[in-house]
This record gives structure tokens, C-alpha cells and sequence, in this order.
């Protein structure tokens, strides 16, 4: 699996295609293309049977506490109250069953990054939109093209929205780098800390708030679950040993993983129950 590549300055280097097309914007920064228009023309290069998109493995709450954002967040981001449309994959409310698939999950992780980077998500949404029309691509922000064509993108958006609140937001996002458009520092890390498939569209991502263990997710491992890099244990059965009442030097020697791992895992755990 590639990786997002890191060239000149650390940054994610865009790509030099000559075949963008002119982009076309209305007076508030909008992207003037229909929304017919791009529907019609998203590519969907993931079947409906890749488990990265058919196969539930995080309720919204869970992805919340791994990708440490409010719950209320990431509810509106899958289910927003003002009947705007989506800007996670998620199923529709199945009980106390899981929702997000990998997919989602890995959307939600982008855009955890751009709130990271202190930007309203109200104004960068239309920005969002133009991600998803510009690229083409029905799950934009899972994509690779958004690691090498997406700061280009929010640059031209943003000097076509000019001194507006979004175009002010969508700079927040971009500088400039060797004279190239690169993410912002704290938007990149996050992405570097993705994997691509072939296909390229997200298929691993290391999760960023443990300390001392690499704690990744991927739908070919525990169902798309939390695992351990070392050794591959399931985060969950690592804290269910724990909560059983066995004492963390036990749990750590039953799955071969170090006291500071364990730690790790049962601090972020813990979080999630506060």
C-alpha cells in the first residue's frame, strides 16, 4: 500500500497535471457546476461489497472517542439537524448497532484534522462541496487525490471567495511552500498518517491520540476495529481484560504488549466513558 509522499520541506507535494480544468465560481465562492451535474459525474471506483464501505465497525460515538472529537461534532457530521446533506458515509440509525463504516471513519478523521487546524466547519463546508466537485470522486476526502490535488483546490476556492468568512477558513488550510500549495502543518501530519490502497482510497489509518503505542484501523484486521500494531490485539479485548478486573501488568503480559501500552489504551478508554 502507498503512502502519502512527503517531498520539499516536508510537505505533500501537489500534482503538476496540465489538465485541470478553469474552475468556475459565483460571487460568494461557490462552485457554479449543478448539483445534478456533479452528481452525475462522481466516480465510484469502491464496490458496494468492499467491506471499506459495506461493513458497519464504529457507532458515532466510538469514532468520536478515537478520533477525539465531541460526539455532538460528529453526529452533525454524519446526521447534520438543518437537513443539510451528509459530509460522513454513515448508515442510517440502526439501534445501538454500528453506523460508520471504515470509509466514514476515514472521512471523519480528514475532517478532524481540519478542525484541528482551528476552522469552523460551518465555513469551511462549501468548501467541502467544491472538494468533493473538483475531484470527482464520491468519497473525496478519503481520497488520495485529495493528498496531491486537494491544497490546490482550497486555494483556488479560497481566492475566488475572496474576504468572506469561507474564503478566510479555507485559507487557514493552505500556504504556500516552495512555491507550491501545500496543506497546513497540522492538516498534513494527520494525513501522513494514512495508508492508500490501489485503488486509492483509504485503507489504514494510525490513529493519532496514543502516546506510546501505534494503534491502527483497517477493515482487513478485528473487523476494522482498534489494533495494536505490535503484536495485532484487538483494542477491545486488551481493555476487556482489563475491566474483568485483571491488573494492568497481567493484561500487558497476556498480549505481549508493554505496561506504557496498556496505559495508553485503557487512558483513551477512559475518555470515552467520562
Amino acid at each position: 500500500m502507498a503512502r502519502a509522499q512527503d517531498v520539499g520541506s516536508n510537505a505533500i507535494r501537489l500534482s503538476g497535471s496540465s489538465d485541470r480544468r478553469a474552475r468556475r465560481y459565483d460571487r460568494d465562492g461557490h462552485s457554479s457546476e449543478s448539483e445534478t451535474t456533479t452528481a452525475s459525474r462522481l466516480q465510484r471506483s469502491i464496490g458496494d461489497g468492499d467491506p471499506r464501505v459495506a461493513r458497519a465497525a464504529f457507532t458515532l460515538r466510538e469514532a468520536a472517542t478515537y478520533l477525539n472529537v465531541p460526539n455532538s461534532t460528529l453526529h452533525h457530521w454524519a446526521r447534520p439537524a438543518d437537513g443539510a446533506t451528509p459530509i460522513i458515509t454513515c448508515f442510517p440509525r440502526r439501534g445501538r448497532e454500528a453506523t460508520v463504516p471504515f470509509i466514514g471513519f476515514a472521512e471523519a478523521y480528514v475532517l478532524s484534522a481540519f478542525r484541528r487546524a482551528g476552522v469552523p466547519m460551518q465555513r469551511i463546508r462549501p468548501a467541502i462541496d467544491v472538494l468533493a466537485q473538483e475531484l470527482g470522486l464520491e468519497y473525496a476526502l478519503a481520497s488520495r487525490r485529495l493528498y496531491t490535488d486537494g491544497a490546490e483546490v482550497l486555494y483556488d476556492y479560497a481566492r475566488h471567495a475572496g474576504d468572506t468568512p469561507e474564503g478566510e477558513s479555507a485559507r487557514e488550510l493552505v500556504v504556500v511552500r516552495n512555491n507550491q500549495r501545500v496543506f497546513a502543518t497540522v492538516v498534513e501530519l494527520y494525513l501522513r498518517r494514512i495508508d492508500f490502497a490501489a485503488d486509492g482510497y483509504a485503507q489504514l489509518i494510525r490513529l493519532p491520540q496514543y502516546r506510546f503505542s501505534e494503534v491502527t484501523v483497517d477493515p482487513d484486521h478485528v473487523f476494522g476495529r482498534p489494533r495494536f500494531a505490535h503484536g495485532g490485539s484487538a483494542v477491545d479485548n486488551v481493555i476487556d481484560l482489563f475491566r474483568a478486573g485483571e491488573p494492568v501488568d497481567m493484561v500487558a503480559e497476556e498480549f505481549g504488549l508493554s505496561r506504557d501500552e496498556v496505559e495508553d489504551a485503557i487512558r483513551v478508554a477512559t475518555r470515552a466513558a467520562a
